[in-house]
């Protein structure tokens, strides 16, 4: 198992090793046909893995897994595990349930740190369901991997808190990654982890703090696939309790997130990582006109941004 090697991760308590920084990292794809750019994903792994993060989120909303071909992301996942110097985690979500299993069950194979599984999406079901859908995957993994519930209301059906519990009672599952950007609900998790233990991650950058101060063991940011010295920086300052710090750098983050807010998932993320250095690849979708041009802006303030980022890295 993977340990954080961190003063700040020895001193979160925590069940599983999944704590810290995660980066959720965008997947490099070609210029054309949408299809998965390996070296640029290799790439990226080496990038992340100097920058002082925990581990690495593979192929969640960030990376745009619904748009890569099954066989596509089973080959990411191997080539970037014999890679990668940081632990990783692999988003496994579908649609259906068998496809979940057979990309589940291509990742244990691949040595990965975890599995991430999302509720099914684009169709709406019953709480049963949903419920029924973890049970059987969880029964097809037969506990050969850690298993994340990947709770994202906004792309796939939502788990309430009672679903949740009842999920994490079964012993079948390792934690929950939150990305329901909602902290009454984050909330209720952290005082369910109070009787009940399992690894509680935050999935939304904008809560960051709020989670450090609920309690969770850790963060899966996708700002940290672009700028991952920010959501470093600010990690170490809430554990180490620098208020002074910690509200300079969230100053900071909050202003990254209203720019990358103005585009689609993940377009202003890949854009900084492309700005940086490294070949993404378009949109899924064209940008119109002011997007481009909103794009642009974002360009020309990032660039003048940049130094104070950068400047991080020594902090």
């Amino acid at each position: 198992m993977f340990q954080r090697t961190s003063q700040a991760a020895r001193n979160r308590p925590g069940p599983h090793p999944f704590q810290g920084v995660w980066a959720a990292a965008v997947t490099p794809h070609r210029r054309h046909g949408f299809e998965a750019d390996y070296a640029g994903m290799l790439e990226l792994v080496d990038k992340l893995g100097r920058s002082g993060i925990d581990g690495i989120v593979l192929l969640g909303s960030t990376g745009e897994f619904l748009h890569i071909q099954p066989a596509e992301r089973q080959r990411l996942v191997h080539l970037a595990v014999k890679r990668s110097r940081v632990p990783i985690i692999v988003g496994v979500g579908h649609s259906t349930l068998d496809a979940a299993i057979q990309l589940g069950e291509a990742a244990v194979n691949s040595n990965v740190a975890g599995l991430l599984l999302m509720p099914p999406y684009f169709y709406r079901y019953s709480e049963d369901q949903v419920m029924e859908f973890y049970r059987l995957f969880s029964l097809a993994i037969g506990g050969a991997l850690p298993i994340l519930i990947y709770n994202i209301p906004a792309f796939a059906n939502p788990i309430s808190t009672p679903m949740a519990r009842d999920l994490l009672l079964s012993g079948e599952f390792a934690g929950i990654k939150d990305s329901s950007g909602d902290p009454a609900f984050f909330d209720s998790l952290a005082e369910l982890r109070r009787t009940l233990p399992f690894t509680l991650l935050c999935g939304n950058d904008r809560l960051i703090a709020h989670a450090h101060q609920a309690g969770s063991d850790g963060i899966v940011s996708g700002v940290a696939s672009a700028v991952p010295e920010l959501i470093v920086a600010l990690d170490r300052a809430l554990d180490q309790r620098d208020e002074l710090r910690a509200a300079e750098l969230q100053q900071h983050l909050a202003t990254f997130i209203d720019w990358i807010e103005q585009f689609p998932v993940p377009v202003g993320i890949s854009a900084v990582v492309e700005w940086r250095g490294l070949q993404v690849g378009p949109a899924a979708i064209p940008l119109t006109g002011p997007q481009d041009d909103a794009l642009e802006q974002f360009k020309t303030w990032f660039k003048g941004w940049l130094p104070y980022i950068e400047q991080l890295k020594n902090a």
